[in-house]
């Protein structure tokens, strides 16, 4: 089954995934986010459900290729924060 949803909250760990209807605690899932040409997959795992709202998931296998962009969002996203605030 195949859901399309807002990422939000991302981080090393995890992110919240915005959706009217969200799997229940404890659902496997696989999470594949892409945004322009960089593409993130990781097996996670369905942490806390928020109904009509969305759910907080724990990454629990990320490849190193996945791995290496994910680092890169958060460093951008990083720098951003910091032209924005001074």
């Amino acid at each position: 089954m195949r859901i399309a949803s807002r990422v939000s909250e991302l981080s090393l760990h995890g992110c919240y995934l915005d959706m009217m209807n969200p799997f229940p605690k404890g659902t496997l899932v696989l999470v594949k986010i892409v945004a322009g040409d960089a593409y993130f997959e990781a097996k996670a795992n369905v942490i806390y459900a928020q109904p009509n709202m969305g759910a907080g998931v724990g990454f629990l296998e990320i490849k190193p290729d996945s791995q290496a962009v994910l680092e890169r969002w958060l460093d951008e996203a990083e720098q951003e924060k910091q032209r924005q605030s001074g």
